[in-house]
């Protein structure tokens, strides 16, 4: 068990974070789980039993210093560190022309300055286990939507997994976009409910992270992208 890998994930305590924590629990890894609401994280903990393989980190993806700490006190805990997911997101639902303003900077600094700052935090460890960065993007990353911010952060997720790539890939780190269509999660609690159609399941997804995070030795997986069949765009 001391040399089993060691994943780290940002908003890890629902949804789709939840969902990979859980996978990779299952497959005999160690996870750590960071995220801003403590009853969260430990209800999480509390549901999955309170694992020894399990350990959450309260703090906020878009503070650098908590970002840090994170990485620092999963390696204090497990002595390593492979893989690093970028999972914490979330949207504001409204538009650039008729939307609220004040929600913007916190989303956008999440979204985007978020993943950067692990990558930035996680280098070190990552070079020396020859790990993954995995980050969650967005269908929305990939095709554009009328006046949609939170698409536009997505778009910026797409460029930053490849702008990482070609920096990382020398000193043997992968880089994996995962990038979900609709999916059945949290994210969609502040607009109001569900959106129409079949949507995807938080576990669907975790399985595209977790078979990106095992592929063997050399093998990097760059982009995947998944929907549910009947989601046009």
């Amino acid at each position: 068990m001391t040399e089993s890998p060691v994943a780290l994930i940002t908003g890890g305590g629902s949804g789709i974070g939840a969902a990979v924590a859980r996978r990779l629990l299952d497959a005999g890894q160690r996870v750590a789980v960071t995220g801003r609401g403590e009853e969260r994280l430990r209800a999480f903990a509390e549901e999955l039993g309170e694992p020894e393989e399990l350990l959450t980190l309260v703090g906020n993806a878009s503070d650098y210093d908590d970002v840090r700490s994170a990485v620092d006190g999963t390696l204090t805990e497990y002595g390593r560190l492979d893989t690093v997911v970028a999972n914490a997101g979330f949207a504001t639902h409204d538009s650039v022309a008729d939307g609220e303003p004040a929600g913007w900077t916190e989303m956008v600094l999440t979204n985007v300055l978020g993943p950067a700052l692990l990558i930035r935090a996680s280098v070190d460890a990552l070079k020396e286990s020859r790990g993954r960065i995995v980050l969650v993007g967005s269908v929305a990353g990939f095709v554009p939507t009328p006046g949609n911010l939170y698409g536009a952060t997505k778009w910026a997720v797409t460029g930053l997994a490849e702008n990482t790539r070609r920096q990382v890939t020398e000193w043997g780190i992968g880089v994996t976009l995962i990038a979900p269509g609709r999916v059945e999660t949290p994210f969609w609690d502040s607009s109001g409910g569900l959106p129409p159609g079949r949507l995807l399941t938080a576990d669907q997804i975790a399985d595209s992270v977790v078979w990106a995070v095992r592929r063997p030795a050399g093998v990097d997986v760059n982009t995947v992208v998944v929907r549910p069949l009947g989601q046009p765009n």
